[in-house]
């Protein structure tokens, strides 16, 4: 070994353990979560759909956009462009002209390329295994455990800049929330806080608690139903 690697192990030794929910905190978050989803949570057309292609239509638009944005945008593709055929079978300016003005415009390019390796490999259809859905160029980790678990109705976790922030402000809240090293153990409590029944309610409801209440900037601790739980309360109101 190294003198690099071996200090770096030796760095890695002596960083204290983040924390693990222990199962009743994780029953309570939940419980907690899925009532004020069930007053609070936002209608949304996505929502209403288990077309894996309509699903990642709205995900990828969603990326760096505003929901008030993508609304009639995501109408306006969808009527273009109603599936994946439809979609490979149109030229990637094409979907780029569409796309306009949401910007970002590798994003569209990206759409448009899933739909053809779609086409071609996969009879049309996206595929329901995570390991398959990551092969292709565009798919993520966030962007394939929303397609398990919104259009596929499986137990996966996911994790975006929402439902990160409530995470690491509710359930960690020390360390530095923008290090890989957390990002890793956010992931695993993510997984380990999806109930194995109402999966996707509750993952739209964590990335709606985010959006609405646990907000990056102002967050709304005084109305918070997690305050009595949340290692974070109250959030500097300056937080980024």
């Amino acid at each position: 070994m190294t003198a690099r690697k071996a200090a770096r192990k030796n760095a890695s030794a002596r960083l204290p353990d983040l924390p693990i929910p222990a199962p009743a905190a994780r029953q309570r978050f939940r419980r907690t979560l899925l009532r004020w989803y069930g007053r609070h949570g936002r209608d949304l057309p996505w929502r209403r759909t288990d077309d894996p292609y309509h699903i990642l239509v709205s995900e990828i638009m969603l990326q760096q956009t505003q929901v008030d944005r993508v609304l009639p945008k995501y109408h306006e593709w969808l009527g273009k462009f109603p599936s994946l055929r439809a979609l490979a079978g149109a030229g990637e300016e094409a979907a780029v002209r569409t796309w306009y003005p949401l910007g970002y415009n590798i994003r569209p390019r990206r759409l448009h390329a899933i739909a053809r390796e779609a086409v071609a490999s996969y009879g049309g259809e996206l595929p329901d295994d995570e390991a398959t859905l990551r092969s292709f160029k565009g798919i993520g980790p966030y962007t394939a455990g929303a397609l398990m678990s919104f259009a596929f109705r499986r137990r996966a976790p996911i994790l975006d800049t929402n439902v990160a922030r409530v995470l690491f402000r509710v359930v960690v809240g020390r360390g530095d929330a923008k290090s890989h090293r957390m990002k890793q153990h956010l992931w695993k409590v993510s997984a380990l806080m999806v109930p194995r029944r109402r999966a996707f309610d509750f993952n739209q409801a964590i990335m709606d608690f985010g959006a609405m209440v646990c907000t990056a900037r102002k967050p709304k601790c005084a109305a918070c139903p997690m305050s009595g739980m949340c290692r974070s309360f109250p959030v500097d109101a300056g937080e980024q």
